[in-house]
């Protein structure tokens, strides 16, 4: 990498104001970033009123839980008193658009294109449509119900979530007379709504364009080729816009930071984003979106369920990571309080021989399986830092229920 590439990744228009939770005084610029949700929810799921009614519902409860979780302050809102940040926000998004965003768009629109050249043949765009939406809901369905399982989980051992939660920079949120279930809820509830927000440009998609299933033979392996090169060029692509995520504060009070702003849990996981964030990076950044159906259901479904497993950091509970995936890979280190890291935050080499690595990881791109580089090179990132260590503790001491259970009882 280039020193003007470094520079780039860290480059900012506006003030530099490095943030990683909301306060108080963040009640005007939450809100007017609910409004903006409920807008795009109302707008883009028109022909769906259950998902609309639902994502509009969650958004009025958010509002309602900032207050109860954060308490209420009066200010000037980001948004109003730097409205040059909001030009500075789109330029950003453009700048880092990569090409295999372009390729996927461009795929879908030679497919439309395609199609309404040739009207005459059996393209069956009704048919692909139908199975569009049954693959979009089968979608929600399955992930809504992984996202609830996990919510069970999470209920059931409602008293070892604190137990854990009160070991770690998460102390108050859990601390009496706070609720640990209303923070279970909390974390539920603002995955539901970064899932419905992050799948509406999907949805979108299905309604405004057609798919041809006489193009479907070629259309879908072009999807999996693109999808499975979409690391290489876009390591550095989620490296510079969650940076910004936390260093601009604009970006922070409106995309990002709803996804630090619940418990550790993978309930909150949807490919690492907030509210609004996922509605950005799935219209400049990610063309899964742009997939053939049954393309994009393969992707979005397997990316949110494995953000699920890859955000749950209160160990003994349902999901489980191996120890092994904990030992080359320190995204747990930023959602306990530390800006860095910015990357994927993996190191393959951290487990030398690991069998369970080696199975995950094979087929995985340098690019991601060595993300961490990237920190360690801009950031002076240290593997072996003290925030680490404790969740290594943790995970060892409650990795498994018979385990917490013996800490619970000692």
């Amino acid at each position: 990498m280039t020193e003007a590439e470094k520079k780039e990744l860290h480059s900012l228009y506006g003030v530099r104001r490095p943030r990683i939770a909301y306060r108080k005084e963040d009640f005007l610029d939450y809100a007017l970033m609910l409004v903006g949700c409920a807008s795009l929810i109302y707008v883009s799921y028109r022909g769906d009123r259950v998902l609309s009614a639902v994502g509009v519902a969650l958004c009025c409860l958010m509002l309602v839980s900032f207050v109860v979780r954060h308490g209420f302050a009066l200010r000037v809102p980001v948004l109003v008193k730097r409205p040059q940040d909001v030009l500075y926000l789109f330029i950003y998004k453009i700048r880092n658009i990569r090409w295999v965003f372009l390729f996927g768009v461009g795929v879908l629109l030679v497919e439309n294109y395609v199609i309404s050249l040739t009207p005459q043949l059996p393209h069956h765009v009704a048919w692909m449509h139908a199975a569009a939406l049954v693959l979009f809901y089968s979608h929600v369905v399955l992930i809504t119900a992984y996202r609830t399982y996990i919510l069970v989980d999470h209920l059931k051992k409602k008293d070892r979530v604190r137990e854990v939660l009160s070991q770690t920079t998460w102390k108050r949120s859990v601390a009496p007379p706070r609720s640990v279930s209303f923070e279970i809820w909390h974390a539920y509830s603002t995955g539901l709504l970064t899932h419905i927000v992050l799948i509406a440009p999907w949805y979108v998609v299905i309604r405004y364009f057609d798919f041809s299933i006489l193009l479907l033979a070629l259309v879908l392996p072009i999807n999996l080729f693109t999808h499975f090169k979409l690391f290489k060029p876009l390591w550095n692509w989620y490296y510079r816009d969650h940076w910004l995520g936390h260093n601009s504060e604009l970006e922070f009070l409106y995309l990002h930071g709803t996804h630090h702003d619940a418990i550790p849990s993978g309930m909150i996981g949807v490919a690492g984003n907030g509210f609004l964030e996922g509605y950005a990076r799935n219209t400049l950044g990610f063309p899964i979106a742009c997939y053939t159906p049954l393309a994009a259901f393969l992707a979005f479904t397997a990316a949110v369920k494995a953000d699920m497993d890859m955000h749950q950091y209160i160990p003994g509970i349902f999901p489980r990571l191996p120890r092994a995936v904990h030992e080359v890979y320190q995204h747990s280190t930023h959602h306990f309080g530390h800006l860095a890291p910015y990357s994927l935050g993996f190191d393959v080499d951290q487990a030398p021989g690991s069998e369970t690595v080696k199975r995950l990881f094979g087929g995985a791109p340098d690019e991601l399986k060595y993300s961490m580089k990237l920190d360690e090179e801009l950031n002076g990132f240290k593997w072996d830092n003290d925030a680490y260590r404790k969740f290594m503790a943790l995970y060892d001491k409650y990795r498994d229920s018979r385990m917490s259970r013996r800490a619970g009882r000692s």
